[in-house]
């Protein structure tokens, strides 16, 4: 009667903070820091802060040239 019906998995266009900040393998306050300097782009939604995987990305390439 029902199928077990697999579906891909969608990527989240953004990712939350903690997301961001297990993703890095640094704490979520290091991560704030970063966004305050503006060394780390971040995306307002309402009173939220979100992130971009590819602004995460280019942030770490960025740093590999440093």
């Amino acid at each position: 009667m029902f199928q077990d019906r697999t579906e891909p998995h969608a990527q989240p266009l953004l990712l939350t903070a903690r997301q961001t900040a297990r993703l890095l393998s640094i704490s979520e306050r290091s991560l704030y820091s970063l966004t305050k300097a503006g060394d780390l782009p971040a995306v307002r939604i309402g009173r939220s802060v979100r992130y971009d995987p590819a602004d995460i990305r280019a942030w770490i390439e960025g740093a590999k040239k440093s």
